[in-house]
């Protein structure tokens, strides 16, 4: 990182950004184009889940390069200041690299759906064996990440 005074090394203070963080941008290879998208995500141990239907754009790139990266970002606010030049951002964020694979088994989609459901309160299941059947859960196998703030 070219600004290391800015740069996060506690992995508890870039757990507890990805852990109040509402949604995650997730970034594919599409041939020779960046896609990305805006996901409800869980996070346990090193791993980020997600869920999705079993068909569609995100679902193709993923088969075709399981390569991903994923941003995560809280606390952002404009500093605003007389001169324009001076503007910033305060925020803290975090980045990182990792590897996707599709979840095929029903108890471990069951259990993905359950850490993404403990994300953003829930209790997690029951869920149908219909609902786990048309759920596509995929899981990204966290390489590397760093986090990044910018303080007022």
């Amino acid at each position: 990182m070219r600004r290391k005074e800015k740069e996060i090394n506690s992995t508890a203070e870039i757990e507890s950004i990805i852990a109040a963080a509402v949604v995650c941008r997730l970034a594919m290879v599409d041939g020779d184009r960046p896609y990305i998208v805006p996901l409800c995500f869980g996070y346990e141990n090193r791993t980020l889940y997600f869920h999705s239907g079993r068909k569609g754009k995100k679902i193709e790139v993923l088969r075709n390069n399981p390569n991903v990266c994923f941003e995560f970002d809280q606390d952002c606010r404009v500093l605003e200041r007389p001169d324009a030049c001076d503007w910033g951002m305060a925020y803290r964020s975090v980045v990182g690299y990792g590897k996707a694979s599709f979840v095929t088994s029903v108890e471990q989609k069951r259990k993905a759906l359950d850490v993404i459901m403990r994300h953003y309160g829930g209790r997690g299941g029951p869920y149908s064996d219909a609902r786990i059947e048309m759920t596509q859960v995929i899981r990204v196998e966290i390489r590397r990440m760093s986090g990044k703030r910018s303080p007022v």
